[in-house]
């Protein structure tokens, strides 16, 4: 791939490595099928696949994806780039998502995000994407919202949501990490 979507992939492990199982391709078959009028369809399925099945979207699965649906790399990659919700490098074991639109910017999402951060012995300002810890068992962004405006700040820890996160609620969900 020409355009490289996240520097730091050698060291991967899973589909960057080449390791596409059957069961993986029968997925994405069975996926595709679904829609017999246009292939093109199945690129956010496939990307979701993707996503859920290695963890993130790397510059192979925009390859290997492009190439299933007889598209152009470009068209995958401006689908991943667009939507904050897929992965372009490997996040860690407990992914943390901090609401900052403003009414939880107003209920103290940046206390909140601080806090996390200091837990989670995370060096970056947060403001350009995921940071991941060092052993690779944390990683925190901001998010936008997240439709819980009167209970701010709302955290996502995976895929549980929680609210009115201060930084004492945000210390005991990042004790509560096993």
């Amino acid at each position: 791939m020409s355009i490289p979507l996240h520097a730091g992939t050698e060291n991967c492990v899973g589909p960057e490595k080449g390791e596409i199982t059957p069961a993986f391709e029968k997925q994405s078959d069975e996926l595709v099928s679904r829609y017999p009028v246009s292939k093109r369809s199945a690129v956010l399925p496939l990307l979701h696949l993707w996503q859920e099945t290695f963890g993130y979207i790397g510059p192979r699965g925009v390859e290997w994806i492009a190439k299933k649906l007889s598209l152009q790399e470009i068209q995958v990659l401006e689908l991943v780039t667009f939507y904050p919700w897929f992965r372009q490098k490997p996040y860690g074991k407990f992914h943390f998502r901090v609401c900052r639109t403003l009414p939880c910017a107003l209920g103290g999402a940046g206390k909140t995000f601080a806090a996390l951060q200091k837990l989670m012995n995370l060096k970056s300002d947060g403001h350009e994407g995921a940071m991941v810890s060092e052993d690779g068992r944390f990683s925190l962004e901001y998010s936008e919202c997240l439709a819980s405006c009167g209970t701010a700040p709302v955290v996502l820890r995976n895929d549980e949501f929680y609210e009115k996160v201060d930084e004492k609620r945000a210390s005991d969900l990042v004790t509560g990490c096993r």
